[in-house]
């Protein structure tokens, strides 16, 4: 793999780059040879890191989200762009987009036809991970300028990484019986805006929940919050009850997080070889 990223080409809600230097080397306790199962692919972040770190490993990236889809289409994204910057000119970064110049972004965005990947286009006009998924919701909101300069671009990202899509609980069944196999377990988040996820209306507490079993004698990374409580809960369990605790022997590496100036919490990444 010649091309190595640091996050996601494309914006992704909940994508782990902010994990990825724990999460390099936590991988040093995992076969170079292991099977990788990425059962949430969402961005394919974690999958394109593991091939990064062992190109010889066979990673499985479940790409149930289609993110695909919008790398295909990245010289179409980078046409509006590069449109979007000749309309904006030299308008100040992060300031309000109105007038004009808001009706012409408008006017270019209705001329569009087929495939648009309204997330990148809301990143680069709107407001700070105010993802939008229509171009509904561009003509009622705000516009702010945040484009970027350079072209976007994914080249390799995915390269040598085996694709699906398809639900989580059948990609686990294929694979929960092989000795080789390490699962990438990284759900959508308890309390998570999921409407840019392909099914807004999938994510539920019992859907969250179910995801659990795919922790019991597996060899697995896992991605959570401090929001779901899951570790006090599986404590409190393992005091309780013997054996109880999903978490026993598994590492626990946490991350400060702060989305505003009222809201912070820990990302939280357990594994367990």
């Amino acid at each position: 793999m010649k091309n190595k990223y640091n996050q996601a080409p494309l914006p992704f809600q909940g994508q782990k780059r902010r994990f990825l230097k724990s999460f390099k080397e936590a991988l040093k306790s995992f076969p170079s040879d292991a099977v990788y199962v990425d059962l949430f692919g969402g961005s394919g972040l974690l999958s394109h890191t593991v091939k990064s770190v062992y190109p010889e490993a066979k990673v499985i990236y479940n790409d149930f989200d289609n993110y695909s889809e919008r790398l295909k289409n990245i010289p179409k994204t980078n046409k509006i762009l590069a449109d979007f910057r000749e309309i904006l000119g030299n308008h100040p970064k992060e300031e309000k987009i109105v007038g004009k110049c808001r009706e012409q972004i408008l006017e270019r965005l209705k001329a569009e036809k087929g495939f648009v990947d309204w997330v990148t286009i809301s990143a680069s006009i709107g407001f700070s991970m105010n993802y939008k998924t229509s171009l509904l919701e561009f003509e009622k909101d705000a516009l702010y300028c945040r484009l970027r300069q350079t072209d976007l671009c994914a080249d390799g990202y995915l390269e040598g990484v085996e694709r699906v899509q398809m639900d989580y609980k059948d990609l686990y069944d294929l694979y929960k019986n092989n000795d080789k196999v390490v699962f990438l377990i990284d759900p959508p988040y308890l309390s998570t805006d999921i409407k840019t996820y392909k099914n807004e209306n999938y994510w539920k507490l019992t859907n969250y929940l179910e995801v659990l079993k795919c922790l019991q004698e597996t060899k697995y990374f896992y991605f959570t919050s401090d929001k779901s409580q899951l570790i006090e809960l599986f404590q409190w369990m393992g005091d309780n009850v013997k054996g109880a605790n999903l978490f026993d022997g598994a590492e626990i590496i946490r991350i400060n997080t702060t989305l505003n100036y009222g809201s912070k919490y820990q990302d939280i990444m357990i594994y367990k070889n």
